[in-house]
């Protein structure tokens, strides 16, 4: 698959760069993805939630009335579960959501989320560029340049661009990301995906 280059003022180059087939055009696996997903979102839970169980509700241990001749259920004391401000069965405890997936599982996956947006005709490339300064509105016009202004976009860098980050990281619909920290996720979640020409290299040597 072959796509245009453009440059920062939304300009084609007259260039084009082929993207491999084996890295931009396999068979997309949704389990893989699904899985890489679930995980990504399980990580992002703090997991603190807390409930009291019986055991923790300050009250008496009393027992409220007789066991038998009063016509109504049996009950122990006033913090049993089955009354107003009594403990509750089997509520939250803190607990870590995590879990493991093989190498190969992730892999796939981002290989499969890259194929089905390269696929959907949702990738574009632009030249290598960078800022000397943080500048959200210099971003935000490459944006509008590019008629992504009103979509989601990830801007994927083949090194860490501080300055370009940081120019993009207050905006709402659009996102920046190194080459090598790309996730399904946020792939799956930009309506466009904006690669510069080093990163197309750094994705193929990471991922081959």
């Amino acid at each position: 698959m072959k796509l245009e280059v453009h440059n920062i003022q939304g300009e084609k180059t007259g260039r084009e760069i082929e993207l491999p087939a084996d890295v931009f055009a396999v068979e997309p696996n949704d389990h893989a993805v699904y899985l890489v997903v679930k995980q990504y979102l399980a990580n992002q839970r703090q997991g603190t939630h807390k409930s009291k169980e019986r055991s923790e509700i300050t009250g008496s241990t009393r027992k409220l009335k007789r066991q038998k001749g009063t016509g109504t259920a049996r009950a122990g004391d006033i913090k049993s579960p089955v009354f107003r401000g009594g403990g509750r069965i089997f509520g939250p405890r803190p607990r870590s959501y995590s879990f493991q997936l093989n190498k190969k599982v992730k892999r796939l996956a981002r290989l499969s989320a890259l194929s089905t947006k390269a696929s959907a005709g949702e990738i574009m490339i632009v030249e290598d560029f960078s800022f000397e300064a943080p500048k959200t509105r210099e971003f935000v016009n490459i944006l509008d340049k590019l008629q992504l202004a009103d979509k989601k976009a990830l801007l994927v860098t083949a090194d860490y661009e501080k300055e370009v980050m940081l120019s993009g990281r207050n905006l709402k619909n659009a996102d920046v990301i190194r080459a090598t920290d790309i996730h399904p996720y946020n792939i799956l979640h930009a309506n466009t995906i904006v690669l510069s020409e080093g990163a197309i290299e750094k994705i193929v040597e990471t991922f081959k």
